[in-house]
């Protein structure tokens, strides 16, 4: 009886899970489908360069397997078309994730939303150090070492930049810090190109020594703590003087 109760609870738990997974990859392909509606009524190139990349590829393949001759014609033109909607859709995820990052830009929180989604074995700690205007200073630790990346106002940023390198040098001994500003202007780094900057950064130390500085940095806490920094990009005209004055009480 036992046996046929753990059996019968074994099954029921594996149709939930199926369920639930079934559940999530429904809401996925919504949420994809949402994403290129939008995006196809905002970017009216993609829809062109989505089809001519799609065509172009089918059409060399279709080539291809007619030059070649014999079964090789017929397994070009599958081929061709499901490396066809692949590299449609990179360019769908292309041309989304550089509409996202503009449209972030300049917009406060910016940094530290495009920080928090970084892939790869980043640990960023956002709102270190910040002001009142919302000029924030978010730190990341990363195989390069310890790097600060500011956003808000240059001349603003730039002293608590230099403030926190100080008070972080004292504690991580010979592990390189870097210190980034993000903008447009020289010496800067744009927000959408934010990431591939980091990842051009040399490795320096090791993963345990990430986890080590990490222990260790965390002693020295933050400024203005997480919570009080905008979940994500917030727009420039936005009323924050709530939370302004929250930063200013911190």
């Amino acid at each position: 009886m036992a046996k046929t109760r753990n059996a019968a609870a074994n099954k029921a738990a594996k149709a939930e899970a199926k369920a639930a997974r079934k559940a999530a990859s429904k809401e996925r392909r919504s949420q994809l489908w949402q994403a290129f509606q939008i995006q196809r009524k905002e970017d009216k190139r993609l829809l062109p360069y989505m089809i001519g990349a799609f065509v172009l590829i089918v059409a060399a393949s279709v080539a291809l397997g007619l030059f070649a001759g014999g079964f090789t014609t017929y397994l070009m033109i599958p081929l061709g078309v499901v490396f066809g909607a692949l590299v449609a859709f990179i360019i769908f995820g292309r041309r989304a994730q550089k509409s996202v990052y503009r449209k972030a830009e300049g917009q406060t929180g910016a940094a530290a939303w495009a920080l928090d989604n970084l892939r790869g074995k980043w640990r960023v700690t956002p709102g270190v150090a910040a002001t009142g205007h919302f000029d924030a200073v978010h730190r990341v630790i990363g195989r390069p070492g310890v790097i600060f990346v500011g956003e808000g106002s240059a001349t603003r940023v730039k002293p608590l930049l230099a403030q926190e390198k100080k008070r972080t040098a004292r504690l991580v001994g010979d592990v390189p810090i870097y210190d980034i500003v993000i903008g447009n202007g020289d010496d800067q780094v744009p927000l959408a190109k934010l990431e591939r900057h980091l990842n051009k950064l040399p490795a320096n130390i090791t993963v345990k020594q990430m986890d080590s500085l990490e222990s260790r940095l965390a002693a020295l806490g933050t400024k203005i703590g997480p919570a009080a920094m905008p979940k994500g990009p917030l727009p420039t005209q936005a009323k924050m003087r709530g939370v302004q004055r929250t930063v200013r009480r911190k």
